[in-house]
């Protein structure tokens, strides 16, 4: 959850500050590889700036050849 004060980003945000596209942010979202903070009022996905660590560290596991399978189930699992 964010700290006190940090402001959740929207879906947009999070894809135009990764260069991702939303699909990619929606599918590591569905596979638990990163985790909404919370929703809007009309039920849109908010993520903490943490976000972009998550981020940074999937797209290093996969140029490294991994799937995004085992990241999930190995590296990021609970974390």
């Amino acid at each position: 959850m964010p700290e006190s004060g940090d402001r959740l980003l929207k879906m947009g945000e999070v894809v135009g500050e990764s260069g991702l596209s939303r699909q990619v942010i929606h599918n590591y979202t569905v596979l638990g590889l990163i985790r909404a903070a919370g929703r809007t009022a009309g039920g849109h996905r908010l993520y903490p700036r943490s976000v972009f660590e998550r981020l940074r560290i999937i797209r290093g596991l996969t140029e490294r050849g991994y799937t995004l399978r085992d990241i999930a189930e190995t590296y990021l699992r609970n974390k």
